[in-house]
């Protein structure tokens, strides 16, 4: 959507912002993400599921980007989502981004891609780390919610020493089978880079303490196709756990750099802020 010349950015509806969780993590695990996103950059928030987790548990993971891509298209367009989106997506939701992006450019804005990987970019060892690789297929053999929860803390984050409360109750509620967390890592492991950047305006943010992927593979991603990159000194993984406020800041700053203005900030959530569940 383009505001009719001479129209103040100030006077636009206010951006609308879609988030993408990772490997068998659903709109649940962004805690107070979604709504500190809206106070500083103030828009509607929508948090859909990849297939296989959250409200999507009983769906089957699909292998492919594009049916992942397919997914989150459908539940945009059911909640009434029109125009460009703008997208914070990490790990694997990062890469569904980019499938987006490659496929569909016109219904994104911009894109924020969030410890990320490609293959054909990075060699396997650094996109997945072995020890991580030994902690998940680990995991997949572990029954009591709690344990599991605990496990997945240890690998993503750096900052936080306990288990949120609210991720026990969601691995019990809607818990990821075994097989659609095979099936998530086998299509992470085999997305291939596209052959050229897509064009929707991209920022790399990545995590220098990220036991799960090296940030080696955002440097890599940033010197392939000239991609603007911040690197955090010492978070995990799980960025928006460890540090929302530092990731919210860097896409406020390169956003006001391109000149993509938007409402003033306010101390209360943007009207008609929206969070699915």
């Amino acid at each position: 959507m383009t505001a009719p010349a001479g129209l103040p950015r100030a006077a636009q509806a206010p951006r609308t912002w879609v988030l993408l969780r990772g490997l068998t993590r659903e709109a649940g695990h962004w805690g107070d993400f979604p709504l500190a996103l809206a106070r500083r950059l103030p828009g509607r928030v929508f948090t859909p599921d990849l297939p296989g987790n959250g409200a999507l548990h009983r769906e089957r993971s699909p292998l492919r980007m594009r049916d992942m891509v397919a997914s989150c298209r459908g539940q945009l367009r059911a909640q009434g989502v029109d125009g460009p989106v703008h997208l914070v997506a990490m790990s694997l939701g990062a890469m569904v981004a980019l499938a987006w992006a490659e496929a569909f450019p016109r219904e994104l804005a911009a894109a924020v891609l969030v410890n990320t990987s490609l293959r054909g970019l990075s060699p396997w060892h650094r996109r997945l780390r072995p020890a991580a690789l030994a902690a998940l297929l680990g995991l997949l053999a572990r029954g009591d919610a709690a344990a599991r929860e605990a496990a997945v803390l240890h690998l993503t984050s750096r900052r936080v020493a306990q288990v949120p409360p609210h991720w026990l109750a969601l691995g019990r509620a809607r818990p990821v089978s075994r097989l659609n967390a095979l099936r998530q890592l086998l299509a992470a492991a085999g997305f291939q880079a596209p052959a050229a950047a897509p064009p929707v305006p991209l920022l790399l943010l990545a995590s220098r303490g990220d036991a799960l992927v090296d940030a080696r593979c955002s440097l890599a991603l940033a010197a392939h196709w000239g991609l603007p990159l911040a690197l955090h000194p010492d978070a995990g993984h799980d960025l928006p756990l460890d540090d929302a406020g530092w990731l919210i800041e860097q896409v406020a700053h390169w956003l006001a750099q391109r000149g993509d203005a938007a409402p003033q900030a306010s101390a209360k959530p943007a009207s008609g802020c929206i969070t699915s569940r």
